[in-house]
């Protein structure tokens, strides 16, 4: 005897639209409980955002775009601190991951069911970035630049005489030399063909 009653051979009991139903129930239960645990997710994730307020609070202006933090719901909600770390939550859904992508892989900065723990990593991580880019603009920065020279003391020239010259006379009266030569070469041109 099978399950229902029925015997090998005889007809079925259930039908394929009531097999739908039933799977339509089930993956409604289990979409139900999916929904809840990433609801829990993000409660949880929201309130280590709260504690972190503080802290980017603290972030001078001039750096605050050094840092992009945003609770990101999804299939696996997401707190990012910047575009390459974020807090998650591990598979207990209790457990909060302190994550950074590196060119080497994911690392793990710290992991801790106490979100006091987190928000702690996440500050000294916070310190070392602005760390790092005051670093970064201190080696970048052109040298200051030196204080101008005084410049050395001319007498002015005597009344009688005119100022020396500066500048580009001789090119330009050069050129103006050779496009009257032109020209006069061209009008000889012409008139030879009269």
């Amino acid at each position: 005897m099978e399950e229902g009653g029925h015997q090998r051979g005889d007809v079925s009991g259930l039908s394929l639209r009531e097999a739908i139903r039933a799977a339509r129930v089930e993956a409604a239960e289990q979409a139900g409980v999916i929904v809840e645990l990433r609801d829990a997710s993000l409660v949880r994730l929201s309130m280590l955002n709260e504690i972190l307020d503080p802290i980017f609070a603290e972030v001078p202006l001039e750096h605050a775009d050094l840092f992009d933090r945003g609770l990101m719901p999804g299939e696996t909600p997401r707190l990012f601190v910047d575009m390459v770390a974020h807090v998650t939550l591990g598979r207990d859904r209790r457990t909060f991951r302190f994550l950074q992508d590196t060119r080497s892989g994911r690392r793990v900065l710290a992991e801790s069911i106490n979100p006091n723990d987190i928000a702690d990593a996440v500050t000294r991580y916070v310190a070392r970035r602005l760390i790092a880019r005051e670093q970064a603009i201190a080696t970048s920065a052109p040298p200051e630049p030196e204080a101008p020279r005084p410049l050395p003391h001319h007498p002015p020239a005597p009344a009688h005489e005119p100022p020396p010259r500066r500048g580009n006379g001789g090119v330009f009266l050069l050129g103006l030399l050779a496009g009257i030569a032109a020209s006069v070469a061209g009008w000889l041109l012409l008139q030879g063909r009269y």
